[in-house]
């Protein structure tokens, strides 16, 4: 997501006013503008406004039954990762829990297999929140619900290239895991995990599903993310079966449920759905449709949408 500020590079007026004058009543000390102490504050805002909404309400609740619904779907002998992530699901209330303050973590309480819900989280594309009120949103979002899956911090991974070096210190701060290298959304998965990756590009979506190209696989993979319904919709349909094939090619087996729509939040959280993957569906698919397994290859480069790892 690109920020809606100014660029990177901000140059001192030249002149006698260097030195800036301190606000009344500011102490020696006090955060500056671009300090993780003020970031971790405007996060804070940011998830106690979401927290109390109707539309936060809604959604993990859109979240919490797509989750428990598909999580055992068609499975007979689920693997003891799969079926703790669902007992914990099933003991999950819907309303959010109480408020808790940011506080700085240096080392987060640990849970076996990535939590009480054996559940991980990966986060690509979030954006840069220090100056993109939205990127901000969506990062709050993804705090409220890392704490209702009981998920450990420790245990969400965050990656964007465009991350700057306060952003990555502010994550680190909040106890997140900080990806170093660009995996270009071909991330395999052992343990069932939730992406979240709101607006992110078509390319990012094809690579994840690329790197899962297996029935037991994607049965244990949600995304919270970019309406696969809608890609289709806006897509020209030669260019989404080429480009796109591992979207368009698991479609007919995805559950799809829509984030609620909310004024409030409409440009931050829209076209936005959860995705899963039920195991009786991605059985019935047809047996050259796993057989395919090519890397995804993007004709057109200036429109993948995505940064490319550097070589």
């Amino acid at each position: 997501m690109e920020p809606d500020g100014a660029g990177d590079g901000w140059v001192r007026p030249a002149g006698k006013r260097r030195r800036r004058r301190r606000k009344k009543g500011a102490r020696e000390g006090s955060p500056e503008l671009g300090s993780v102490e003020l970031q971790r504050r405007r996060l804070q805002e940011a998830r106690s406004e979401l927290q109390s909404s109707e539309f936060w309400d809604s959604s993990l609740g859109t979240i919490l039954n797509s989750l428990r619904k598909h999580l055992l779907a068609g499975r007979t002998d689920p693997e003891p990762t799969v079926e703790k992530a669902l007992g914990a699901l099933e003991n999950l209330c819907l309303t959010a829990p109480a408020e808790t303050v940011l506080e700085p973590t240096t080392q987060p309480p640990q849970k076996p297999n990535g939590g009480v819900g054996g559940l991980e989280c990966v986060c690509y594309g979030v954006g840069n929140f220090s100056s993109c009120v939205k990127a901000r949103y969506q990062l709050a979002f993804l705090l409220l619900l890392l704490q209702h899956l009981e998920i450990p911090e420790n245990r969400c991974f965050v990656f964007d290239p465009v991350f700057a070096t306060l952003e990555i210190e502010v994550l680190r701060d909040l106890g997140l895991t900080v990806l170093l290298e660009n995996e270009e959304g071909k991330r395999p998965v052992r343990d069932p995990t939730v992406f979240y990756m709101i607006h992110c590009g078509k390319a990012l979506y094809n690579n994840l599903l690329w790197s899962n190209w297996s029935a037991e696989a994607l049965s244990k993979t949600a995304i919270i993310g970019n309406s696969f319904k809608g890609i289709e919709e806006r897509v020209l349909t030669k260019i989404f079966q080429q480009d796109y094939c591992y979207i368009a090619k698991v479609l007919t087996a995805t559950h799809e449920d829509a984030f609620p729509s909310h004024r409030q939040y409409l440009d931050v959280f829209n076209d936005t759905s959860v995705h899963c993957f039920p195991l009786h569906k991605l059985r019935d698919l047809p047996r050259e449709v796993w057989e395919f397994h090519e890397e995804p290859v993007y004709r057109d480069e200036d429109q993948v949408e995505i940064v490319r790892k550097k070589q």
